[in-house]
């Protein structure tokens, strides 16, 4: 995964678009933002009139006046009721909107992802940063502008009126606020660090308990629980020691920041009682300029205080743009075309491929012609590269060199969803998504009836078992196909595959996690699959492919042999030693 760093000032620049879609609602947020701030501006305006009356003027401080005075209050109170319920409601669904725009960018992209990337990745971590690493972005997206925007108003508003009253004190205060910006910015750059590392660790965590969980079964047959336990307590640990440093570097942040608090209140009071002695200041004027200075304070204080969610906002943005620069290696062409009216022949030409995170090479110049309706097996030693041949054609790996064609058209050239349409892949490893039978199956062709699902079922020869379940096609089978057995997982794959109707067939040693009796039933739904359709069968039980059209095997050299069943056992090279051994371990 991308683990590149980034500045604020880059990831707030990407993250601005995200407010096209709401700029309505954000200009009407920072309206109300704005109608919020009037009672706290004139309040102390008020206080002031009203003390500089009394000490002034008594005679015209009469009850019309303070009533006047007090209905103005209410009327800009109760206009920032109205403009702050605006700013909680609204302000925050827009916030939610634009988290979900983003969690829905981020998961596209990882649809276009290539197997390399989640080879790399662990999914734990990929969890952690398009779920809980953008709840954080909610409170980001409201706050931010309208935090800063009120500071803005709240600063100038306030330093323009206590410079009215007295410049020097109010360059008093303002001369320790880039003091307290530098040493809080530099705490405030060590929260960020921490949170980051928290995200990362948060992912690690995801990880631990997603893998411990699902290979439970396997924890429980080793009798490790001990063990995973102590794996799970060292990665806790972890999380609890540098949510313990987060913790220390926001006390230092919150202490320095009421530590300037507190030296700007001793400005007031030193300062302004000096320049109220010599007469330079009122009463009235000292008494607002303590509210202004307070409202100030607080504003500062808010500002900082909110730099914590600023941060976590922050991490959240950087975690979304690596995923979102994490590179898309396969995808389609300019130009590309769909692959239409598909007949299956399968040309490789001098075709090399090495995996691009390690660079091993699995073969170089590979040539190969499959001609369509053939059925073809690849068997050789692991390591030969017969998964990752098959893996070439619907593009799930891109050729190092060379190029692959169906039925003359160069693979690279064709649309990957027409591509991948035409092709259908049974693996030895069915992943069952969670959810019934029937939605599995039917994964295969969303838009089928229920009648051709229940047929694509007997074609598969899953359908007598499937309506023996306690809800038949309706029955939920758990997480991965956990209520099923390993054929039964088989078969309805298979039975998704019929759905399909792909010309182009990849079984990937589709029976060798099975029993004898389920590979019987499998072996015979298989061979109704490939019926009439271009076959490429990778195969560790050589007797599962006695009966293909050619056998070809396939060694860190290449194609080293190839023919029926009978050609190659006449060679008596590695294929007729491969089918001897097989046939010593019965």
């Amino acid at each position: 995964m991308n683990e590149r760093k980034y500045k604020s000032t880059e990831l707030i620049k990407r993250f601005l678009p995200y407010y096209k879609r709401h700029r309505r609602v954000l200009c009407l947020d920072l309206f109300c933002a704005a109608l919020t701030t009037l009672c706290e501006i004139v309040l102390p305006l008020i206080v002031r009139y009203i003390t500089g009356q009394a000490m002034e003027n008594p005679a015209l401080l009469t009850l019309s006046v303070i009533g006047k005075l007090g209905l103005l209050y209410l009327i800009l109170r109760l206009i920032d009721v109205v403009a702050y319920y605006y700013m909680a409601f609204n302000g925050h669904v827009m916030g939610v909107d634009m988290e979900t725009d983003m969690r829905r960018d981020a998961y596209a992209h990882l649809q276009q992802l290539s197997d390399t990337y989640y080879s790399n990745t662990k999914v734990g971590q990929i969890m952690s940063r398009i779920t809980s690493d953008l709840f954080d972005v909610t409170e980001f997206a409201h706050h931010c502008p309208e935090e800063f925007f009120i500071a803005g108003i709240k600063g100038v508003a306030s330093f323009i009126i206590l410079c009215s009253i007295n410049v020097p004190l109010t360059l008093i205060i303002f001369l320790i606020i880039p003091f307290m910006l530098v040493i809080c910015g530099k705490i405030n750059f060590k929260v960020r660090a921490m949170f980051r590392q928290q995200r990362v660790l948060v992912g690690e965590l995801n990880a631990r308990i997603e893998d411990s969980l699902l290979g439970q079964k396997v924890v429980k047959a080793f009798a490790n629980e001990d063990v995973e336990n102590e794996k799970f307590e060292k990665d806790n640990l972890k999380f609890y020691d540098i949510k313990r440093h987060s913790y220390h570097y926001m006390g230092l942040f919150a202490c320095s920041t009421r530590f300037f608090d507190g030296l700007m209140y001793l400005a007031v009071i030193g300062a302004g009682g000096c320049f109220l002695i010599r007469g330079a200041v009122s009463p009235a004027d000292l008494v607002a300029y303590v509210m202004y200075v307070s409202t100030f304070i607080t504003t500062i204080r808010r500002i900082i205080e909110f730099a914590e969610q600023f941060q976590r906002g922050m991490t959240g943005i950087e975690r979304f743009f690596q995923i979102m620069d994490a590179d898309i290696d396969i995808l389609d062409e300019p130009g590309a075309v769909a692959l239409e009216n598909t007949k299956g022949n399968i040309v490789f030409e001098n075709v090399s491929f090495e995996y691009p995170d390690d660079h091993n090479q699995v073969f170089r110049n590979l040539n190969l012609n499959i001609k369509p309706g053939e059925k073809v097996a690849l068997v050789g030693p692991s390591g030969g590269g017969k998964t990752t041949l098959c893996n070439l054609i619907p593009r799930f790996y891109d050729v190092t060199a060379g190029n692959i064609y169906i039925d003359g058209k160069n693979i690279k050239e064709l649309t990957l969803k027409s591509l991948r349409r035409n092709i259908g892949v049974v693996q030895q490893e069915v992943y069952l998504f969670s959810g019934t039978v029937y939605e599995n199956i039917v994964y295969g062709k969303t838009d089928a009836t229920r009648e051709e699902v229940e047929t694509a079922a007997k074609k598969a020869g899953a359908h007598e078992f499937i309506k023996e379940l306690k809800d038949g096609y309706d029955t939920y089978i758990g997480e991965r196909g956990v209520k099923l057995s390993g054929g039964q997982k088989q078969r309805i794959s298979i039975a998704r595959m019929f759905l399909k109707d792909a010309p182009i067939m990849i079984l990937d040693e589709a029976t060798s996690a099975l029993d004898n009796e389920s590979e019987y039933a499998v072996a015979k739904s298989l061979a109704a699959l490939s019926e009439g359709r271009t076959t490429l069968t990778v195969a560790h039980r050589l007797s599962t492919i006695r009966n293909s059209d050619r056998i070809m095997v396939l060694t860190e050299e290449g194609i080293t042999e190839e023919g029926n069943h009978e050609e190659l056992m006449e060679k008596k090279g590695v294929y007729y030693s491969l089918y001897q051994m097989a046939n010593e371990l019965k």
